[in-house]
């Protein structure tokens, strides 16, 4: 039987050499049907010999599992309907599943609709509401770079606010370390505050090393056209080690650091920004200067 969701219970034999994780954004192909969804919860992996059900945070390739799905969109999708599951930017196959039915909550809830809009509280602030993503590696320059900004911003009277990555972590992300799967949820709820942040009509600033390509695109399908900016500060790794103020690619190196970007966990690096900065061989003040620009506020 068809059912129009957007969100579904799926089971998954999962085929790519990079990890299934909950919160990564990918595109689901069934028949005529293409559209993105994240992982909502991995319930299960299936253990291989013994078919017994183990708790997962990751799926790895040739490993099977039951996981909750949410699509960008509802969808009609019937009981055991065979999907694909490729990347959700290159295209490249990653597994494949098939339906088990349709979530309940995906069709008892409805978006409430308010009397005061994002619109009506922006132009309240005489302003467009934002969200300035700021992207590279740990010494980049990003919350530099962010701050400064901010307050150049706010001289203008603008309505503004800065979520910077290890102020959050002090506590809506304080439950989170730095594995890739818990990198991925910290993203999505940055990225969902954020929002939540430019519906009240500010320009908000995100400064986060987002290392993965996937979870950027997860937080750019959240805003309107236009309303995301993609800001690549980069800074080569030569660079950020010699600033390394905190130490910590010091104590990456000796091993004493597990996950750190650059060092044994990846960063791939931004394809179209919206802004590139090469921030080794401006200032910061330069840069806000190349950004102040862009954004047409000079």
């Amino acid at each position: 039987m068809l059912q129009s969701a957007d969100q579904f219970q799926a089971k998954v034999l999962w085929q790519s050499s990079r990890p299934l994780l909950a919160g990564r954004t990918y595109l689901l192909v069934a028949g005529i049907n293409s559209v993105l969804f994240n992982v909502t919860a991995i319930k299960y992996r299936e253990q291989e010999q013994t078919g017994e059900h183990l708790s997962a945070k990751r799926i790895d390739a040739n490993e099977r599992a039951l996981i909750n799905i949410s699509t960008s969109e509802p969808v009609a999708l019937a009981n055991e309907e065979n999907f694909t599951i490729l990347d959700a930017q290159s295209s490249e196959p990653l597994g494949y599943g098939h339906i088990e039915f349709a979530l309940h909550r995906a069709t008892n809830i409805r978006w409430q609709q308010l009397t005061i809009n994002k619109a009506a509280r922006a132009e309240s602030k005489q302003q467009k509401a934002l969200c300035i993503w700021f992207t590279g590696l740990s010494g980049s320059g990003k919350s530099t770079i962010a701050n400064l900004l901010e307050k150049r911003l706010f001289d203008k009277k603008m309505h503004t606010y800065l979520l910077d990555g290890d102020n959050l972590r002090h506590g809506l992300n304080r439950d989170l370390g730095f594995t890739e799967a818990d990198r991925v949820e910290n993203i999505r709820r940055v990225a969902e505050v954020a929002r939540l942040m430019v519906d009240a009509g500010l320009v908000v600033l995100a400064s986060f090393i987002s290392p993965y390509s996937a979870e950027r695109l997860m937080a750019r399908k959240l805003f309107a056209d236009r309303e995301f900016i993609e800001i690549f500060v980069d800074t080569p790794l030569s660079e950020c080690e010699k600033r390394d103020v905190k130490g910590l690619y010091a104590k990456a190196r000796r091993g004493e650091l597990k996950n750190f970007t650059g060092i044994d966990s990846a960063y791939e690096k931004p394809v179209q920004p919206e802004l590139h900065l090469f921030a080794a061989n401006q200032t910061a003040e330069e840069c806000v200067e190349q950004i102040v620009q862009y954004l047409g506020l000079v």
